[in-house]
């Protein structure tokens, strides 16, 4: 494998890797809508993630696919 496969699989990672965060996410607002106690309980870990997933983006967005 060379160096252009390896950086597009690395890209393909990230983004399978921010697909999931955001399945994440969408999960635990789910559950956030039956439960008050839910939603205090996922409020931060929500947080996190979604900066995670805003990070992965920019990461995405200024490398270039070969």
């Amino acid at each position: 494998m060379d160096a252009k496969e390896r950086h597009n699989k690395a890209l393909d990672r990230l983004q399978e890797y921010k697909y999931e965060l955001k399945n994440q996410i969408i999960e635990m607002q789910k559950l956030d809508q039956k439960s008050e106690f839910m939603r205090k309980w996922n409020e931060q870990t929500i947080k996190e993630r979604e900066l995670e997933v805003a990070v992965i983006q920019d990461i995405i967005k200024n490398l270039i696919r070969f």
